[in-house]
């Protein structure tokens, strides 16, 4: 199936369930019917994923998703607030073993340990810990396409290699081993709004501004190296 029929196909899904409990008492604003087309895709996918997540998330207010169907220096990383109306875009970093080629584009997904490679599906914000990049929200995976991040170690951090200057003078953000990686002051954000059981969702949607669904790259013209090959390359500054 086509990744344009599969997002509409599942977005329409999504607009038929009906909203319970805490999710249904939070309207959202009318400034998300006269926004952006893209941003009501993002709307739309939120409270999907928030009603498939069901008492795994407990807080409903913001909601993360990061688009890694786009190019890593495209702001890629969405805070969709609910409450407010309003999209916030950052950017985010993906896996090594997501993109060996080091060109900015996430070929493949992976939930096998070792392959530092980015997972799909959704995720549950945990508790704030210190870590080899400093503070950093554990999270839990809650598909079978993500269900080893807790001992994959993926989290969100901060990195040198995810801040402005690096994408301004390479072009491409740097790679992460399938945590998502950004930037100094966008890392503060996401502490401020996505932790303490909220929700993430990591697909390729390749969502344009003007909510059109951009092509993938041609797969068939990279040599892409398998990710069942045990432990990986550490993360590249590069």
């Amino acid at each position: 199936m086509k990744r344009r029929d599969l997002l509409k196909g599942s977005l329409v899904a999504g607009a038929a369930l009906a909203l319970p409990g805490r999710l249904a008492a939070s309207v959202l604003p009318a400034s998300v019917a006269a926004g952006s087309r893209r941003d009501r895709i993002l709307f739309d996918i939120a409270k999907r994923e928030l009603l498939r997540a069901g008492n795994a998330i407990w807080k409903h207010d913001i909601v993360g998703i990061a688009d890694f169907g786009l190019h890593s220096a495209r702001p890629r990383f969405h805070f969709v607030n609910l409450e407010r109306g309003e999209v916030q875009s950052h950017h985010v970093s993906h896996g090594v073993g997501s993109d060996y080629q080091h060109d900015g584009w996430l070929k493949q997904f992976s939930n096998v340990e070792g392959s530092n490679a980015t997972s799909r599906g959704a995720y549950v914000t945990w508790e704030w810990y210190k870590g080899r990049y400093g503070t950093s929200v554990r999270l839990g995976g809650l598909d079978e396409s993500n269900n080893a991040a807790l001992q994959r170690y993926i989290v969100m951090h901060h990195a040198d290699y995810a801040e402005p200057a690096h994408l301004a003078r390479h072009g491409r953000m740097g790679r992460s081993n399938g945590c998502f990686a950004m930037g100094t002051e966008q890392f503060r954000e996401a502490l401020l709004h996505l932790s303490g059981g909220r929700l993430i969702y990591a697909d390729s949607l390749g969502l344009d501004e003007d909510g059109n669904i951009l092509p993938v790259p041609d797969l068939a013209r990279y040599d892409r190296k398998p990710l069942d090959f045990g432990p990986g390359p550490a993360a590249s500054a590069f």
